[in-house]
């Protein structure tokens, strides 16, 4: 269980669950209106969702199971899809049933509600959040960055190096950090590439003379595209049976900054299932202005302007 504070940032406090359990406890965070977080792990056949947190049960309503439920604009696929998985909520009122039993009465649509006004709508282009990978589709990846508000991560805001689907680099319920790229009419867009690296700092791995491990990423009838870091990849000359998504050992043949160039010599490629990794964050700030990718003096400039 979690506790939602007002700048957007969860805090652990499953140590709490017994406390929490409590009625007298409940009823604190209700009156409190305090954000809390559990798993869900029963959605009945009205689409009510039930969660448990300790001994006690809490139950959503299904018209209060997310924003735009009671005026249809959000189908129930949203409740539905939430069993087995985390939901954030409010308590609103504590019953008892007919077997005398106490059980709490809780909002996910109230604690989404709080959470765009508190954090969410406070958001600028540029800032740095935390999100939550919540589903992957061919064109990009959509991450909870609050009480289940979900932006989209296009696929090519994820790295600069390319990929084919958004699996090569995440997998459902990983968190992730992400820059907001655009807020337009409400959807919000996010960026990680930005947070990975320039081209320097990730070439500083490297140097030439060294044998590699690479994925190839494109095959080009000029050369095969080999990915060293997510943000770096290089040109290996052409060779016969390269294909897209294999393992490759590479030799680095040189290292040019001025032009943004690796030279690679393919030594070997192999079929091998590649599973995502935890990310490596070169930039660990709260908002980031400007991000240069390219070497100074290079004469091909890429950057990303947020301010």
């Amino acid at each position: 269980m979690s506790e939602f504070l007002p700048e957007g940032k969860l805090i652990n406090t499953r140590e709490n669950i017994k406390v929490l359990s409590s009625p007298s406890a409940l009823r604190e965070a209700m009156q409190t209106q305090k954000i809390l977080e559990a798993t869900a792990v029963l959605c009945d056949s009205g689409h009510n969702l039930t969660v448990r947190f300790g001994s006690f049960r809490g139950i959503i309503p299904r018209e209060e199971g997310a924003v735009g439920i009671k005026d249809g604009s959000v189908r129930d696929i949203a409740v539905i899809s939430r069993v087995n998985r985390p939901v954030c909520f409010v308590v609103t009122d504590i019953k008892t049933d007919q077997s005398g039993e106490e059980y709490a009465v809780l909002s996910r649509e109230k604690a989404q509600k709080i959470c765009l006004e508190s954090y969410i709508s406070k958001l600028r282009r540029g800032d740095v959040v935390t999100a939550a990978i919540t589903h992957l589709e061919s064109f990009g990846a959509f991450a909870d960055i609050g009480c289940g508000i979900v932006a989209l991560m296009p696929i090519d805001s994820i790295s600069v190096s390319r990929i084919e689907h958004p699996k090569e680099r995440f997998r459902v319920g990983m968190e992730i950090k992400a820059v907001i790229k655009s807020i337009e009419n409400g959807r919000i867009s996010l960026s990680q590439k930005e947070l990975l690296g320039t081209w320097e700092q990730n070439a500083e791995g490297f140097s030439a003379g060294e044998t590699v491990s690479g994925i190839v990423r494109s095959v080009e009838n000029y050369g095969a595209f080999i990915e060293l870091t997510p943000n770096l990849a290089g040109l290996a000359e052409s060779r016969e049976g390269v294909k897209v998504g294999q393992q490759a050992s590479v030799y680095i043949k040189s290292i040019i900054p001025e032009k943004m160039k690796i030279k690679l010599i393919i030594i070997d490629t192999f079929e091998a299932k590649h599973a995502p990794e935890k990310q490596n964050y070169f930039y660990t700030g709260d908002h980031i202005s400007r991000f240069l990718y390219s070497p100074e003096g290079c004469k091909k400039v890429v950057e990303t302007v947020f301010d």
